[in-house]
């Protein structure tokens, strides 16, 4: 409680930790973020998650109802590298319960993978585990507001600059623009990456190998959604020049190269989109289940 009246989230060393987590008896719940912090392990995830851990500590901390039954600490690699040996943890951020009776159970590990690191998501599964409910208190963020005010007031002068000419807001073209760009933006997941906050992509700590694409199909990254918005995009892209070089009446040699571009591009970058969905569900093209499905109906 000393410790939690100077700092909502306190570092645990090696002695530290063996003292106030393992070593019994204990009366109080202790939530581990498991990470690494220094700026030679290129940890962005790490930094990011550590802030969303932040806020939710001193969401927490600052409350009505903080009392002694929950502490929130955390242990970098470089401090506590015998730690991530004797629990085996090979990745960070890590995000550990550790009750006041007994040992970490499977549900105690935050899945990290799946539901991202944001603090309204870590405190439910904290409520999960602890019956200790955490209301979120984010400190204000004006970006938001400030970069709506940009817009209008962007939008304002320059309808104001043209207001003798406003032919342009009845371009269909100009729509056409704008609604692809809503269409991409949340048919690649950017809602679920607003709601969730995944990270942008994984580092391996072991060998150093960044993954952009996530191997499960429950979650993505922040980068794989930009990459399927741009394949989305060029695929849309060859559809278009499909759909010129069929309806225009230009040159017939002019129109042949659309074409080809335009066919191109549909099947180079949808092959790309259908090998990404292949490596998400690992039972596509579900040729075998089909098969079985039918040996069971007959």
């Amino acid at each position: 409680m000393e410790w939690s009246s100077r700092r909502s989230v306190f570092r645990m060393n090696g002695d530290k930790f063996r003292k106030f987590i393992k070593a019994p008896p204990r009366n109080y719940s202790m939530i581990v973020m498991f990470t690494a912090l220094q700026p030679q392990r290129q940890c962005s995830v790490c930094r990011l998650a550590n802030e969303e851990y932040q806020i939710l500590a001193n969401s927490w901390r600052y409350s009505s109802a903080f009392c002694n039954k929950l502490f929130f600490s955390k242990v970098d690699y470089d401090e506590g590298t015998d730690i991530f040996q004797q629990l085996n943890i090979n990745s960070a951020p890590t995000f550990m319960h550790f009750p006041p009776k007994g040992r970490p159970k499977r549900a105690d590990t935050f899945d990290l993978q799946r539901i991202g690191f944001a603090a309204e998501q870590l405190a439910k599964w904290i409520a999960d585990r602890t019956d200790v409910h955490i209301r979120v208190f984010r400190p204000p963020n004006y970006s938001g507001t400030i970069a709506l005010a940009l817009l209008v007031s962007l939008v304002g002068g320059l309808l104001y600059l043209r207001r003798n000419n406003l032919e342009f807001i009845y371009n269909k073209t100009g729509w056409a623009m704008v609604s692809l760009c809503i269409v991409f933006a949340m048919t690649s997941g950017q809602m679920w990456n607003h709601i969730r906050g995944p990270p942008y992509a994984h580092k391996n700590p072991h060998n150093g190998q960044v993954s952009y694409i996530h191997g499960s199909s429950q979650v993505q990254f922040v980068a794989e959604s930009h990459i399927i918005l741009v394949l989305n995009a060029a695929i849309t892209m060859g559809m278009v020049l499909l759909n010129e070089a069929a309806t225009s009446k230009g040159d017939v040699g002019k129109r042949r190269i659309i074409c080809l571009v335009g066919l191109g591009l549909v099947v180079f970058f949808f092959s790309f989109l259908l090998s990404i969905f292949r490596s998400k569900y690992h039972g596509y093209p579900y040729r075998e289940n089909r098969e079985y499905s039918l040996k069971l109906y007959k």
